[in-house]
Parts: C-alpha cells; structure tokens; sequence
C-alpha cells in the first residue's frame, strides 16, 4: 500500500460525539502498553506522528487517522491501566464500548497482544466480548522481532493457543505476528485493509443497482 496521505482528522474524549464518518474504519485496541501507536506509526510510514511512550495509559482519546482519503485508522485508548482510578478506567471503557458498538462505518477490529507472553486476563475477556457481539476481529501479535528464533514458532503457537482455550478464537481466526522495528506483518495488514475496502466499495455498487 502506496501511504500518500496522514492527517489526524478527529479526536475524541469521553464526552465528545463521535464523528459521522463515511469512510471505513479500522480500530486498534489492546492493552495499555502493547505497542499500539507503534504498530500505526508502521502502517502509516511515519516515526512519530501516532504518539508513543513508554508510560502507560498515553492515549486517552480516541483518534482518528485519515489515509490516502480512503479509510480510516482508528487509535483507541489501552485497557487495563490500573494506575488511573476505577472511575476513570469505567470511563474509558464506555468511551471504547460506544465506539466499538454504534460506528456504522467499522470494518474490523485489530486486537494487539505481546507476543512475548501470555495473553492478559483483559485480553481475554475483550477477545470474548468482541465475539459475543459479533465484531469482526483480527488478532496482531506485536514484538514479534524480540522473540528469539528458536523459540519463536512455539511462542506463537502458545500464545494463540492461549487465545482459542479462553476465548474460543477459532483456528481460522486471523493472527498475525507483526513487529513495528523490521515491519514484518505490515504487507498482510495492508492486505486485510485493502481487501475490506475493496469489499464496502463491491456493497457499496451493488446496493446501488
């Protein structure tokens, strides 16, 4: 994919009305901490526009990255920061659960794990709800150029493994190793982006006849 384009169109907090967009949209959702704004800095082709910290809980908006006029990345606040209040963390969580519920435009979920270990209780328990809803969801195993080479395909394996036993991600589901320092993934997230645009555009056409 060609990334002519970047603009952080919108950003949204707690309280703010999310946007009626028409392009599709793709969020990113994971644990605080898991490399997120990371992984969309690689997708987008850019060091830092998505801002990266090694503090917890950085993002606490939802924002919205415009690409070449076409779709939209979508950055989602980290679950599971435990050193912000109960309140706040009820908060974010709403704030999340609305976007992922009433967004008319959302083509797929990237749910980003650690490849270095076991999935978190919290991913868990949000790989399971977004099943339950029916959200179609991608699963990026991030880091992946810190595992060792020999222990690499077993890591994997467990950590998707850990996923199906929990939560009942099935053997089709889609996983994929990605690490924002060697861009390995990124080409197979560019396939998954362009394949679902392509599809709205198909709907899209034939709605129209």
């Amino acid at each position: 994919m060609k990334i002519t384009m970047v603009n952080l169109d919108t950003v949204c907090g707690i309280t703010s009305r999310l946007p009626a967009n028409t392009l599709p949209e793709f969020a990113f959702l994971g644990h605080s901490n898991v490399g997120k704004s990371s992984v969309i800095n690689a997708l987008m082709q850019r060091k830092n526009y998505a801002h990266t910290s090694g503090d917890p809980g950085k993002t606490q908006t939802i924002n919205y990255y415009n690409i070449n006029d076409a779709l939209y990345l979508v950055d989602l606040p980290g679950y599971g920061y435990a050193r912000v209040s109960r309140v706040t963390r009820e908060k974010w969580g709403k704030m999340i659960e609305r976007y992922l519920t009433t967004s008319p435009t959302l083509r797929l979920i990237f749910l980003l794990v650690d490849s270095r270990h076991e999935p978190t209780g919290d991913d868990k328990t949000m790989l399971e709800w977004l099943s339950f809803h029916g959200l179609p969801t991608a699963v990026i195993a991030t880091k992946a150029d810190k595992l060792k080479p020999g222990a690499r395909e077993g890591q994997l394996a467990a950590v998707r493994g850990s996923l199906a036993e929990a939560a009942g991600f099935p053997e089709e589901g889609l996983f994929l190793p990605f690490s924002a320092v060697t861009k390995e993934g990124r080409e197979a997230v560019y396939a998954l982006l362009e394949k679902e645009v392509q599809h709205g555009k198909s709907v899209e056409a034939n709605q129209g006849q």
